[in-house]
């Protein structure tokens, strides 16, 4: 048995889903989603509640049985509440400015680095605080790694670009040697 499979995911307001062969289309106040179903596992739609089933009971199918629960109320709460990520800038001199369609990064680099994000994720600036918004909770968290991954934070100073919240463990560096030669 799934612990996370078995729980019901409950349709909010405004909230409405279709059940089709291999896949639920989830659709809300903040758009639409379509969530494909593993094979080993069906969902069905119950009193305003989504239900996830096994097909066969075997590990496999247990496996895919949470993951697809997980994946639909993931669409669920996308479509109505959506999904957002923050990054900091840490560093004298790094700075980001909105460039459309996308954003564009000054991090130490002798050339600026532009980026535009897939369609359904939008990108907000305030005050160094890059805001990554979206229905979509893997394209949002895609999008996140991705920028991160421009100039990660490094482990001697923390400069880079992090995660709001996300602390760096800072290495102690090189001492001087006591003593002589």
């Amino acid at each position: 048995m799934s612990k996370i499979g078995k729980k019901p995911i409950e349709l909010g307001e405004g909230v409405k889903a279709t059940v089709a062969d291999a896949a639920v289309v989830v659709v809300g106040p903040k758009g639409e989603l379509r969530v494909g179903l593993p094979p080993l596992v069906k969902a069905v739609q119950e009193n305003g509640q989504l239900l996830v089933e096994p097909i066969d009971s075997t590990k496999a199918g247990a496996a895919f049985w949470g993951l697809a629960r997980s994946l639909l109320a993931n669409a669920v709460q996308g479509v109505s509440g959506g999904f957002q990520k923050e990054l900091e800038l840490v560093g004298v001199g790094y700075r980001v400015q909105k460039k459309d369609p996308g954003i564009e990064l000054e991090v130490g680099f002798s050339h600026k680095v532009d980026f535009t994000p897939p369609e359904g994720v939008s990108i907000e600036i305030e005050k160094g605080v890059i805001r990554i918004m979206g229905i979509d909770k893997q394209k949002v968290g895609q999008v996140a790694a991705e920028i991160r991954a421009v100039r990660p934070p490094e482990p001697y100073k923390g400069k880079g670009i992090r995660y709001v919240g996300e602390h760096v463990q800072l290495k102690p560096g090189k001492t001087a040697k006591a003593g002589g030669a």
